[in-house]
């Protein structure tokens, strides 16, 4: 476990790293980046293209501007801007589609919030990077069709057909479970949110902001668990038996930057205990001393150690550390660190991270580079976290 310098010097390495992978997979002639590389390191230049791959991208990107003061990194958000706005953008309905082919054509024209969500995030990041003011309206009319079509009584609902009417929420369920509501869409609108009330500080946004962590707190969080519920009926009751151990360390972070964006006394005081509490619960039931395993799924707890899980514990445990002063929290971000830089990281010339290994650190066979979720928001945004929170380490 190497000390913090060392441990910046070497995230800021990977973010260089991760960059400069994808930077190879920007599409000259058809527009946007490549949507698939497999695990032998094949590049499938016909392959779709998803608004979550690229609504990620433009994060990344735009994100990088800030922290490396890279001025071409703002180039490849540009890119990834025109092609969102010209082919992922439903200019009839409004929106955004779910897929389109390697041309831009649209493949699957769901509408979800998840991805409505992720529209923002990007939108609104791309809008602070280059000042473009129509990636800001954009991220407006968004945000007002998740307000108009995609909420009732009890939430938000989640998946739509091209002209919003509901439609079964198979993308976002999973384990035998289908869920016509779920955390993960809500977390994804929370952090959509923070980041468009962090162009303008809007009211509306603020309102809504607040309205989205007060129904975290009151309907997803098992108040004597300490976990976050996974799935739920249309009237927000539980019905899954999923304890997700990544989400949790993501949402222990992102719920604490909302609060702290959105500068609400009210509602920091009733988040603010849930946020040690998960952290606590993570740390003692998921982190084995190098790594966090996946779920907890009926019982039985899944080890795989996923790409995304590993990068969201880093920062959850940095977090936890910086609220609390527990510098076993510190620790466990460091070697966490260790863990996928050895492991999850992959050293092969032009590549990134393996989606997952095993318990034994065996990257597992047939999972891609690249596809439509497999892209440089969690990993990408892991290093960045580190890098402005190095200084109040």
């Amino acid at each position: 476990m190497g000390d913090l310098k060392t441990f910046k010097a070497e995230i800021t390495s990977e973010l260089y790293r991760i960059m400069s992978f994808w930077n190879n997979l920007k599409d000259e002639e058809n527009g946007g980046f490549y949507g698939y590389v497999s695990q032998d390191l094949e590049v499938d230049k016909n392959a779709e293209k998803g608004a979550i791959l690229h609504s990620r991208i433009m994060w990344f990107y735009s994100n990088v501007y800030f922290v490396l003061k890279e001025k071409s990194a703002l180039s490849y958000a540009k890119h990834a801007y025109e092609f969102f706005k010209n082919r992922l953008l439903d200019m009839e309905f409004g929106g955004v589609y779910w897929m389109v082919d390697f041309k831009g054509n649209p493949t699957d024209n769901m509408k979800h919030t998840y991805n409505q969500a992720f529209a923002i995030y990007a939108l609104s990041s791309y809008y602070l990077a280059s000042g473009e003011k129509e990636a800001l309206q954009l991220a407006y009319k968004i945000f007002n069709l998740i307000e108009t079509k995609c909420t009732d009584k009890y939430g938000y609902m989640e998946a739509f057909d091209r002209n919003w009417k509901e439609i079964e929420n198979d993308k976002l369920s999973e384990d035998g479970y289908m869920a016509s509501k779920t955390m993960n869409t809500l977390l994804h609108v929370i952090e959509a949110y923070t980041e468009l009330y962090r162009t303008e500080e809007n009211p509306m946004v603020g309102a809504k902001l607040k309205k989205a962590l007060l129904m975290c707190e009151e309907k997803v969080y098992d108040k004597n668990e300490h976990i976050l519920g996974v799935f739920f009926d249309k009237e927000m009751n539980l019905i899954s038996d999923i304890y997700s151990f990544g989400h949790d360390i993501e949402a222990a972070w992102l719920l604490d930057l909302a609060c702290k964006m959105l500068g609400d006394d009210e509602v920091s005081a009733k988040i603010s205990y849930m946020l040690d509490e998960i952290a606590e619960m993570v740390k003692k039931t998921a982190f084995d001393g190098k790594a966090l395993n996946n779920q907890r799924l009926r019982g039985e707890v899944d080890a795989t150690r996923i790409w995304w899980v590993q990068a969201e514990s880093v920062v959850g445990f940095l977090n936890a550390y910086q609220r609390t002063g527990n510098k076993e929290y510190l620790d466990a971000a460091l070697l966490n660190w260790d863990y996928i830089k050895e492991n999850i990281c992959d050293k092969r010339k032009n590549s990134e991270w393996f989606w997952a290994v095993d318990k034994n650190g065996v990257p597992i066979s047939g999972k891609p580079i690249v596809e439509p979720w497999k892209c440089p928001y969690h990993n990408g945004r892991m290093c960045m976290e580190v890098i402005k929170r190095y200084e109040k380490l």
